[in-house]
């Protein structure tokens, strides 16, 4: 070797070990890629749809109502609807052998209907062809061989009270209030007096019998105690 001059460096394997090294090291980067590759997507996809679920407005679907038509909705067969106090006592029962609901009006249509109330231990009952009640029942419609009787027996103040009876052919009754009224001929039998009128306001609470039209009236004497 000559001096001055330095061996040249062999070519071969000192200068094929870091390409080797690097070509290995993203063979290995990209196996491990290519293995949770289907993980990574699976994730974005779960996140893009959480991310468009809660950011997309809602659509207002316009509802479809169903018109409502004077038609049944249910039927009903030798029943009885009773109707109860705060403290569970019985203070009317609607009964018949046939009843109709109506959506439109509420209305409980009954056949050969039949009618009881208590107010203050006195018993009212009530009967016709066919009725008409409320939703909740609060007002009877009585029509066809209507007839209304409250037994005798005493009010809240203690005093006798003799039996009383309407009869007609169209009666319509107010239970809360007690009342009685007509726009049809009518025949009121108190005790042994009778009355008929062509019309009928009767109100039990104030004890006023208002009598319209062609009025007559039978007054028995009452025996002495």
């Amino acid at each position: 070797m000559m001096p001055g001059l330095s061996a040249a460096p062999a070519v071969g394997a000192s200068q094929s070990k870091p390409g080797a090294w690097l070509l290995g090291l993203v063979k290995n980067l990209w196996y491990t890629f290519a293995l949770y590759l289907p993980v990574v997507l699976i994730v974005a996809l779960a996140l893009g749809t959480w991310w468009l679920a809660r950011n997309t407005p809602g659509v207002n679907l316009p509802t479809l109502e169903m018109p409502v038509t004077h038609e049944p909705d249910y039927f009903m067969r030798d029943f009885s609807v009773k109707s109860f106090d705060g403290k569970g006592q019985l203070t009317s029962e609607v009964a018949g052998i046939e009843g109709r609901h109506f959506p439109d009006t509420g209305v409980l249509e009954i056949d050969k209907a039949r009618v009881r109330t208590f107010k203050n231990s006195q018993l009212t009952t009530a009967t016709a062809n066919r009725a008409y009640s409320n939703a909740d029942n609060s007002e009877v419609q009585l029509v066809g061989n209507a007839v209304v009787v409250r037994e005798a027996g005493k009010d809240a103040a203690g005093r006798v009270q003799p039996r009383l009876e309407f009869t007609g052919d169209f009666l319509h009754i107010f239970l809360n209030t007690e009342q009685v009224k007509s726009h049809k001929p009518v025949v009121i039998t108190r005790g042994s007096d009778k009355f008929t009128a062509d019309t009928l306001r009767y109100d039990n609470l104030d004890r006023v019998v208002e009598m319209q039209g062609r009025v007559k009236g039978t007054l028995y004497p009452q025996a002495k105690p």
